[in-house]
């Protein structure tokens, strides 16, 4: 499981590999491992060997539908697949009568099909995609790949664990306030949220719909742009959204030339770990051996939750009303919190937000990129979250702190690794750019990733066959 997608579909497209042979191998890590990690909630074995077998049949008649072809991936149980049920981790979704059962693919979906990736399930989640833990779900918690005693991040949790123990080659997951960043950091991945509007969300439960962002989970830089430019639409509902999609493989042609990082100190790098700070400081270091010019930035950080919390409770409404016993307590807390929010305080909270997006584009006269720590802290123990309940949103709350301004800012940003703490923990470095400037941000975070060995490294459980 040591391949990377780029690898693996040249030696798919010469028939060298099967994609029945790589359905088979991760469906067998998925029955060994998935126990100990609970990264999928459903897995569709019989589905993903008869898409295997057909794009093995395609590719045999010459008929090769490009990189994802014949690759096995998950998808965040927060994403519809047509005929599998949606579960959102609640028994909302997952109790009969009441399951979701959808009879359409999400937009996303859609686009992998068309691309030809073997479906091999959906993945276990924070409920409804609130909060950044992996903690709260009615199908028990996420573990980390790297120690099972520590939370894998989330919301999308399931999804960056199955990608770091090798349990699928990628994943589809979703980012509201940082839910594909924080689980890629936490468990050594890379997770890409793009410019919002970029990924269509039709088909995706919504948690705020003027934040939420679809987005791949992969082993590589170079895997998420392959990823990316099969989920990119340029059919999205979003209106802001009529930036015809580029060839992000391009991108990784050159190095762009006298690259601009932006570092702003204030706020993201306050209060850090210190060995988060080290890991933080020597990435500094190595893009600096790049020659680009490091730049040292203040920005105004938006942090106001209130049209986040109002559009959540707008959506949950209904199931509040009638059912509030079959969603987890916490998660029925923070739905709750959005529920006394005025129309005028959240129009004027929308305002805000698109003053913000605008406010940013400036910033990006002045530098390309800007590069931050993902996460201030290190991933947690689940028994201690579990011993302290009332510690979990407090935690959440600073897990999630660097990552939640990109989602107001709607910027393409991305999560690799840079490193682990003493305890072999990995470490994430976050880098933004300016909106629709997603190559730019692929370019200088390939840079980073080769001039490193972070990414190569894999936890013991991914060993093994």
């Amino acid at each position: 499981m040591t391949y990377s997608i780029g690898e693996l579909g040249h030696k798919i497209r010469n028939r060298s590999i099967s994609p029945v042979e790589l359905t088979h191998d991760c469906l067998t890590r998925i029955e060994k491992l998935n126990p100990l990690l609970n990264a999928f909630i459903t897995v569709t074995a019989e589905s993903a060997l008869e898409q295997a077998r057909l794009a093995e049949r395609e590719i045999f008649r010459g008929k090769y539908l490009g990189p994802l072809h014949g690759i096995p991936i998950g998808i965040k149980d927060i994403i519809d697949v047509a005929g599998v049920r949606t579960t959102a981790a609640s028994a909302q979704f997952s109790t009969p009568p009441k399951e979701r059962m959808p009879t359409e693919d999400a937009q996303v979906v859609r686009r992998l099909r068309r691309g030809g990736a073997v479906i091999l399930g959906k993945q276990n989640l924070h409920e409804f995609a609130y909060g950044g833990s992996s903690m709260v779900s009615f199908f028990g918690e996420v573990h980390n790949p790297w120690d099972t005693t520590r939370i894998a991040g989330g919301s999308s949790g399931g999804s960056a664990a199955s990608v770091a123990a090798g349990l699928g080659f990628a994943a589809v997951g979703t980012d509201t306030a940082g839910s594909i960043r924080l689980p890629a950091a936490y468990c050594g991945v890379v997770g890409l949220k793009p410019t919002y509007g970029r990924v269509s969300t039709r088909g995706v439960l919504p948690l705020s719909s003027s934040y939420d962002h679809v987005g791949p989970l992969t082993t590589s830089v170079y895997d998420a742009a392959l990823m990316l430019q099969v989920l990119s639409d340029y059919d999205s509902p979003n209106p802001s959204a009529d930036h015809p999609v580029p060839s992000l493989i391009s991108a990784f042609d050159e190095f762009p030339g006298n690259l601009r990082v932006g570092i702003p100190r204030a706020f993201f790098f306050d209060d850090l770990d210190p060995e988060v700070a080290a890991a933080i400081d020597q990435a500094i270091h190595i893009f600096a051996s790049l020659h680009t010019e490091i730049r040292d930035i203040k920005l105004e950080v938006p942090t106001d939750r209130t049209l986040a919390s109002a559009e959540a409770y707008a959506y949950h409404k209904s199931l509040v009303e009638k059912s509030p016993e079959l969603y987890q307590p916490e998660t029925l807390r923070r739905i709750q919190s959005g529920a006394n929010i005025s129309a005028h305080d959240a129009l004027r909270a929308s305002r805000e937000l698109q003053a913000s997006r605008h406010t940013i584009q400036e910033v990006f006269n002045d530098v390309d990129v800007l590069l931050t720590p993902t996460v201030p802290i290190p991933p947690p123990k689940i028994a201690e979250l579990k011993a302290n309940p009332d510690q979990l949103r407090p935690q959440e709350l600073t897990m999630l702190r660097n990552t939640r301004p990109f989602n107001v800012w709607g910027i393409p940003t991305i999560s690799v690794p840079c490193g682990f703490t003493k305890d072999g923990m990995p470490i994430g470095l976050q880098l933004a750019a300016a909106p629709w400037r997603g190559i730019v941000l692929l370019q200088a975070a390939q840079a980073y990733e080769q001039a490193t060995e972070w990414h190569k490294k894999m936890p013991e459980v991914a060993r093994i066959t």
